[in-house]
């Protein structure tokens, strides 16, 4: 029974782990989002690093969301009746971001234990004594950080006519002059030329 009840609370503890993470993350990125700062690029003008006075992604800015009908019908049990909501993007990616966060980092610990069971080792360290090197403390960092990048360029990061132009600067001029000519083929399909 006691190991029953052992696993009935590390299960409880883990489920209210996620929930906690999420509630962190919708706040965090709600926080966050104010700061120009953290937004906006920094460039640098010569003589030092100055923030630049961009207009914020999509992300950034509120939009008017439908509450699906089964959580309009969760929430009228509470004596909610929402069927729209304002929220911007970046609360959305916030809570897939904490969520991954706290289900799926975690694995990364097991992938680090079986790299170093294949090379025979017990720590990648001795930097903190009883705990392992560094890599030890953040292995599932190596995990979230490759999901934060790719989650970023596949989700959140939106395409501006200068991101489009550093790339076909890099082309070479017989490319160059073929995407000039279909770009304009397609415009003019289009009557916008």
């Amino acid at each position: 029974f006691a190991v029953f009840g052992k696993q009935w609370y590390q299960r409880r503890v883990r489920v209210g782990g996620a929930f906690s993470t999420m509630l962190f993350g919708l706040l965090l990125s709600s926080w966050m989002y104010q700061f120009k700062h953290l937004i906006c690029p920094v460039e640098y003008d010569g003589s030092a690093l100055v923030i630049s006075n961009c207009q914020p992604g999509y992300v950034f800015n509120p939009q008017t969301f439908s509450v699906p009908s089964g959580i309009q019908a969760i929430l009228s049990i509470f004596g909610i009746s929402w069927t729209e909501v304002i929220l911007r993007p970046i609360h959305f990616h916030g809570l897939i971001m904490a969520l991954f966060a706290s289900v799926i980092a975690p694995f990364g610990g097991f992938f680090a234990s079986g790299f170093k069971r294949a090379f025979n080792l017990k720590d990648f360290g001795d930097l903190i004594p009883g705990h392992g090197g560094v890599v030890d403390r953040m292995d599932c960092q190596f995990l979230m950080g490759t999901f934060v990048f790719a989650y970023y360029f596949s989700f959140i990061k939106s395409v501006t006519v200068n991101s489009v132009l550093q790339i076909v600067y890099g082309m070479d001029t017989d490319h160059q002059i073929d995407l000039y000519n279909a770009l304009g083929d397609s415009l003019t399909e289009r009557g916008l030329l």
